[in-house]
């Protein structure tokens, strides 16, 4: 999980800096956003002082109508010395008695222009991208007809051979060798390349290519959300093989299920049309139509048939 300070919210969303400059390296440590609304009424039993603090309309508004004593207390019970920041919406007017606690206490106090709701929702997102469950899985990700498809498997099997054919039929590389994954929400996963190895792939025998120089940057792209997964192994004679499609097996990673399957590899083996024909099949099967289990049901009705014939 990476490091968020206060100083970043004023470089993503262009916050300006009203106090406090020398409060903008403290860290923010949760994604939860306060609305101290209650306090502003003078109770700060529970006060999440940790939190980053907002202040819209109807704070700042109830707070203009206290006395000037009143005002001086609950600004610097607002302003603690761990309190990352404190904004406030709409471009509003901020009361000296604040202004002068958040430059005492050493608090950012920034101001937006824009609307409460907005404000408070973009900031959320953010703060929860940020401080979201990261892992790293080995493979390769690739985007096909809008479907993540995390392509895994033994080192050697073909992963990175079969996402340059991918690329070659207009799919987008993602990452390749190393895929880092953050969970953003219950079911959903991100994944994207390390910086390091960003539009790269190793194909064995040419070494490392660029696959944005060779291909153009409709070719990459820099994230993507895991739907579907695809694990190549080698050809095992002796292994049983789903040949319907009926079975639904998943992968567990952090705390999301997503669905598998298994492609066995050996020679002759278009991967690259398989696993294009996988991610489409998996569309087919979201908007409702799947072949495997039209044909168990076209079985199923044969077979009766048949029984009530005899």
């Amino acid at each position: 999980m990476s490091k968020v300070r206060t100083e970043d919210l004023l470089d993503q969303f262009q916050l300006e800096l009203l106090a406090g400059k020398d409060g903008v390296h403290r860290e923010i440590h949760t994604s939860d956003i306060s609305r101290p609304g209650v306090e502003m009424t003078g109770y700060f039993k529970f006060y999440p002082k940790e939190r980053l603090q907002l202040l819209g309309k109807t704070e700042l508004s109830y707070f203009n109508e206290l006395t000037n004593e009143q005002r001086q207390e609950r600004s610097e019970k607002l302003c603690t010395d761990v309190t990352p920041g404190i904004v406030i919406t709409r471009g509003m007017d901020i009361p000296s008695e604040l202004i002068t606690a958040a430059q005492e206490a050493g608090v950012p106090l920034m101001r937006s222009p824009h609307k409460t709701t907005r404000v408070i929702s973009r900031l959320t997102n953010f703060l929860e991208t940020k401080f979201a469950p990261f892992t790293a899985i080995h493979g390769v990700l690739v985007d096909i007809y809008g479907i993540g498809v995390l392509i895994t498997g033994q080192s050697g099997v073909g992963k990175s051979e079969t996402a340059l054919e991918l690329v070659k039929r207009g799919h987008r590389l993602v990452a390749d060798d190393s895929v880092e994954i953050r969970q953003e929400d219950y079911d959903t996963l991100i994944g994207n390349s390390p910086p390091l190895i960003e539009h790269l792939l190793e194909i064995r025998g040419l070494g490392i290519i660029n696959v944005m120089t060779l291909f153009g940057a409709g070719a990459v792209r820099s994230f993507k959300r895991i739907t579907l997964i695809i694990n190549l192994e080698l050809w095992e004679k002796n292994k049983q093989y789903d040949r319907l499609g009926l079975e639904e097996e998943t992968m567990k990673i952090m705390d999301v299920e997503i669905p598998k399957a298994t492609i066995p590899v050996r020679p002759g083996r278009n991967l690259a049309v398989i696993i294009e024909v996988a991610a489409m099949n998996f569309r087919l099967k979201r908007m409702g139509v799947n072949a495997a289990e039209e044909f168990s049901e076209r079985l199923t009705n044969v077979i009766d048939q048949d029984q009530q014939n005899e």
